[in-house]
């Protein structure tokens, strides 16, 4: 690292430092603005003058869920190509201005959202927007940079069939999804990427990438005044209207249902999940907490304390919640022993259902409150986690009030709202699939 990127990490450094406080500081000091540009294109904005850098996160409804039947992948190859040349500048160009900017640009595809993440340098934002301008609204796309990229991917995917983490989880979309868009994986298959061509990423860009989909955050040194016409510099030449194909709503699938797949491995990896609560369910607040006490608490939860604590059978184990746009999950994963996995698995099951039965005790919810609580300022100590966040807020619709009133609707969950939340989280029966030798646990039907 040459001196003045060293001084640039080291500004930076204490400029987030200097950012943390102020936006963990009462709610009132924290400043969200709304800035519509001149072509009606809206961003929300925390500006921080300390701050060096400028970080815009952006996404687009439609992620792999846009993906054609036969061609899954689409989405995650086109996240993969947008830097491999754009207008005038091939990958290597557009590569080498990107460095000499100190542009930090990534792509991602979920399954229901298209996300960018940029990060410029204060005296560089007009060079470095516009290559993302350029990426988004002129990208070559071209037949060598894809096969390229296609080989990294294979190669990726290859190793993904020896792998039982990534078979469980394929196995358990495939399995909960049938004939969905959920069901079909990210990034796609072996049969399916060979099958990409530069046309089939021009289709998803031109249908995906529109104005009415879009969502922004800005966190950094720059003004309202100055974001506006900046908005409508990058994104203003994109269509006004997306072309999104339907996405039905989809409950998962085959609850009840074990599915054992043999391989050779030492530790036994198991996925489980089935209906959750959807983001904008009055519920979830509840849902949250519930959660954070059976397994999101780390090392606080009672799967934790069960499965590792007590009997040393797993070296971590979780439950989540995953609100999608088209469904509603709730999950649980371990890796453990494979001649315990049966043990591992029995624990998990037992502890979802006391929830359910008993719900969590007084003590549980007020430790969960504190902790969900005091816990959220860590959620906005740099600028990238702050733009993410807002971007998040916002992709759920939660309104731009959301970081002022979320932990008074943590505060206002009642314990009988728990003990009703935990039979609705158990109520529908989990899909188990299981990967490698384990002992104790054979497939069997729904019911069976």
């Amino acid at each position: 690292m040459n001196m003045q990127a060293r001084s640039i990490k080291l500004a930076v450094t204490a400029a987030f430092a200097a950012l943390f406080f102020a936006l963990t500081a009462p709610a009132q000091a924290t400043t969200i603005e709304r800035v519509v540009s001149p072509g009606g294109i809206e961003a929300w904005l925390v500006r921080e003058p300390a701050v060096p850098v400028i970080a815009m996160d952006f996404s687009f409804r439609g992620g792999s869920n846009q993906d054609p039947v036969t061609k899954s992948g689409l989405a995650y190859m086109v996240s993969s190509m947008l830097d491999e040349g754009a207008g005038d500048l091939d990958a290597n160009a557009f590569n080498r201005l990107m460095q000499e900017n100190a542009l930090e640009l990534r792509f991602n595809a979920s399954r229901d959202h298209f996300s960018g993440s940029v990060r410029v340098l204060r005296d560089r934002q007009a060079q470095s927007f516009d290559l993302v301008r350029l990426a988004l609204t002129a990208p070559r796309l071209e037949a060598e940079a894809l096969e390229r990229v296609r080989a990294q991917v294979l190669s990726s995917l290859r190793r993904e069939t020896t792998s039982p983490g990534d078979i469980a989880t394929r196995l358990w979309w495939k399995t909960a999804f049938p004939n969905h868009p959920y069901g079909r994986p990210n990034n796609g298959s072996l049969e399916s990427v060979p099958l990409l061509t530069p046309d089939d990423l021009r289709s998803y860009v031109k249908r995906v990438f529109a104005r009415d989909n879009l969502k922004v955050a800005v966190v950094g040194d720059i003004d309202a005044a100055t974001l506006g016409p900046l908005l409508d510099r990058v994104f203003g030449a994109l269509p006004a209207k997306s072309n999104l194909s339907p996405v039905p709503q989809a409950p998962p699938q085959a609850a009840g249902r074990r599915i054992v797949v043999d391989l050779d491995v030492p530790q036994a990896v198991l996925s489980l999940g089935g209906t959750g609560i959807s983001r904008k369910d009055p519920d979830f607040i509840p849902a949250f907490i519930v959660n954070h006490i059976l397994g999101g608490g780390s090392f606080s939860s009672r799967l934790y304390n069960e499965v590792r604590e007590k009997r040393g059978l797993a070296y971590g184990v979780y439950s989540y919640l995953l609100p999608l746009d088209h469904s509603a999950l709730f999950m649980s994963s371990t890796q453990t022993r494979a001649d315990r996995a049966g043990e591992a698995l029995d624990l998990i099951e037992a502890e979802i259902r006391r929830m359910a039965a008993e719900g969590p005790t007084e003590d549980e919810l007020a430790k969960a409150k504190a902790y969900l609580k005091g816990s959220y300022a860590l959620a906005f100590d740099t600028s990238t986690k702050i733009a993410g966040a807002l971007l998040a807020i916002q992709t759920a619709e939660l309104g731009i009030d959301y970081i002022d009133k979320r932990n008074g609707l943590i505060d206002a969950v009642t314990i009988a709202d728990t003990k009703r939340v935990a039979k609705r989280l158990a109520a529908g029966g989990l899909l188990v699939t299981v990967v490698g030798r384990p002992k104790g646990i054979t497939s069997k039907d729904n019911g069976g």
